[in-house]
This record gives C-alpha cells, structure tokens and sequence, in this order.
C-alpha cells in the first residue's frame, strides 16, 4: 500500500511587492523620525571657566499719572534708585532695565528713569507694544 500521494503541492508566494513595500515605509519612518527630532547628533560643547548666567532683568513702569513702579511695587521716582538697588545688585553681570511707559507719559520722566539706570550701570530697554 501506497500511501503517500503523487502529486505534492507546494505553495508558493511571491514576495517581492512586499519587500519593496516594507522597504518604502521603513525609510518613510526614518525620515520622519528624523524631521521630529533635529537634534539627534550628539555634541561635545566646550565649557567656559567664566560665569554664563544670563542677565538679570528688572521691571519700571510708568503709567499715565506719572507713577513709578518697580515691579508690581509702587516707588516715588526721589526712592527709584534705592529701590532698584537690591534688584540689579552689585553683580559682575550687566543687568537690564525695562521701562513700560504709557503713551501720554512725557519723555522726560522715560529719559530720568534712563539716568538712574546709567548711574546704576544697567542697560536699559523701551518696551513697546506689536502691532
């Protein structure tokens, strides 16, 4: 008795589309990937030996009656220097100073808070508004 059959099947299947398939989207990957995260190269950044804080920042504003503040704090202008003092320091790092003046205020009191800034050793910055 024979038992084994004569014809053997064998099945085959062609997978040459999906090899070139599998190989398109594994690039589409590697690209996105690549695009989401630019700052996939490592580098070895050189250290500084001298101090690389940033500047310290200080707010006045003046608003349209002519009041000072340091802040969110209400100053004459005859106290802004004694009041900006321990804000700005004696740091070795140049801090800033930014004035928010509203419109109607005169130049003048822009220009005064400028001299004490200079007196001070600070920098200072108008603020304005983006239109």
């Amino acid at each position: 008795m024979n038992l084994r059959r004569r014809n053997k099947r064998q099945v085959e299947m062609h997978n040459s589309a999906l090899n070139d398939i599998l190989f398109i989207l594994l690039l589409f990957f590697l690209i996105v990937s690549t695009l989401a995260n630019p700052n996939v190269i490592k580098l070895l950044l050189p250290k500084a030996k001298s101090n690389t804080k940033s500047k310290q920042t200080v707010v006045v504003s003046i608003n349209e009656k002519r009041e000072f503040f340091v802040g969110t704090n209400k100053v004459p202008f005859d106290n802004l220097k004694q009041a900006l003092a321990p804000s700005i320091g004696n740091e070795k790092i140049e801090p800033t100073i930014v004035i928010n003046a509203e419109k109607s205020v005169p130049v003048e009191d822009v220009v005064n808070v400028m001299e004490v800034a200079r007196e001070m050793g600070a920098k200072v910055v108008l603020a304005t508004a983006h239109k």
